[in-house]
């Protein structure tokens, strides 16, 4: 069968995948690394004792993050993939050396600020957009969003560990490590990008505005709105409900997301080789919407907690894969980095949203504020993804806007 018209992923798509979640995987390793043992080292750094100074710390990666993710995706369009996606591993690795040598906790806060201006997100999903075909691209994004709740899982377990070893410098000159790798990986095993795609300037607003990339760009900020907000309780839900010290929570969270990607799998493989892409989407939200209903009434069960864990990972991931293909289809071409560039702005707003309404509502609400808030918002998000329409096939859409 030709290869052009079969649904099965390629020699060349198969390496592109996993060299793609590799590099995404290193990142965030390098990311999440510092997550559960950061605030241990600011005891022991001057400055360190301000929680509002330990908390923009590990926040100013985001915000640079949100701020340039629609540049660096546009440089990609005019300047191809991988030489922005090289350049912004090396401002991460640079950032990741500054704070491994800052001497106080304003020092690490510019380090983090510089890790965050290697917005790359935009360009890597471009790429695995430029060397897949439409009809395999789900699988592809679903390999690199794959990688993200495993280095997730990972550095819950692996983080503790390390800071015992080669303390939190440590894990910094680690991390820069881990961006220089990934560079290797890029320009090693990333098969060849296609010359940028000649075309008119397409206006942000254009883009913004065009009703079916709206819905998508809305989604991601209530996706990733609701795993913040939901993050904020979680940690507490398992020491509460199930006696589980921060240590231990990787023996959750592990099991979870391994049995929520043999789940997902059917799923992905129904919306690209069956055309059943925008009922598996509608599906996705609203079994998220029933998760976030199953945590309200999870009571005093870990076995509940982790049932709900597991169903709200399936649909995260399936979402976290079908979206930036959406997007990547329905983009003008010369235009795909700066729609993806928008779309990852969205995303890194909705986690900053997420981490302060959710904290907002706990503090002041309690935890059923928090379900109910993101079940209204999910809600929302279905009513108008109800008006998607997927292209067929590999037909792309010429103007943004339409």
């Amino acid at each position: 069968m030709n290869p052009a018209f079969s649904n099965r992923l390629t020699a060349a798509e198969q390496r592109t995948g996993i060299s793609l979640a590799a590099i995404f995987g290193l990142r965030m390793l390098g990311l999440f690394l510092i997550f559960p043992v950061f605030a241990l080292h600011a005891k022991d750094i001057v400055g360190g004792d301000n929680l509002l100074l330990v908390g923009l710390a590990l926040g100013a990666y985001g915000g640079t993050q949100a701020c340039l993710q629609i540049a660096w995706g546009t440089a990609s369009d005019r300047l191809g993939r991988k030489p922005v996606i090289i350049a912004g591993l090396l401002l991460f690795a640079l950032g990741s050396c500054m704070a491994a040598l800052a001497p106080d906790i304003y020092w690490i806060i510019a380090g983090r600020v510089i890790q965050g201006a290697g917005a790359i997100s935009a360009a890597v999903t471009a790429l695995a957009a430029d060397l897949t075909r439409e009809e395999c691209r789900a699988r592809v994004m679903g390999m690199i969003g794959a990688s993200i709740g495993l280095v997730f899982a990972a550095s819950m377990v692996a983080a503790p560990l390390l800071f015992g070893w080669i303390g939190m410098r440590g894990i910094f000159w680690l991390t820069g490590f881990l961006a220089l790798l990934a560079i290797v990986v890029l320009v090693r095993a990333v098969p060849a990008a296609p010359p940028p795609v000649p075309g008119p300037p397409t206006a942000i607003s254009a883009i913004l505005r065009a009703p079916q990339l709206l819905r998508l760009n809305f989604g991601v900020f209530v996706l990733h709105l609701t795993q913040m907000a939901l993050w904020v309780l979680v940690p507490n839900m398992l020491a509460e409900v199930g006696g589980l010290p921060g240590g231990a929570h990787w023996k959750v969270y592990l099991p979870a997301v391994l049995c929520s990607f043999a789940l997902m799998a059917p799923a992905i493989l129904a919306a690209e080789k069956r055309g059943h892409m925008k009922a598996v989407f509608i599906g996705a939200i609203v079994l998220l919407a029933l998760t976030l209903t199953g945590f309200f009434f999870a009571g005093g069960h870990l076995a509940t907690l982790f049932l709900w864990l597991t169903l709200f990972f399936v649909a995260f991931n399936i979402l976290e894969a079908l979206q930036p293909s959406l997007i990547s289809r329905i983009a003008p071409p010369h235009a795909k980095g700066k729609a993806l560039g928008i779309y990852n702005t969205l995303q890194a707003l909705g986690l900053f949203a997420g981490g302060i309404v959710g904290g907002a509502l706990a503090q002041r609400l309690g935890s059923g504020a928090v379900f109910v808030f993101c079940a209204l918002a999910v809600i929302l998000w279905l009513l108008l993804a109800c008006g998607i329409h997927p292209p067929p096939g590999r037909r792309v859409l010429q103007d943004a806007a339409t």
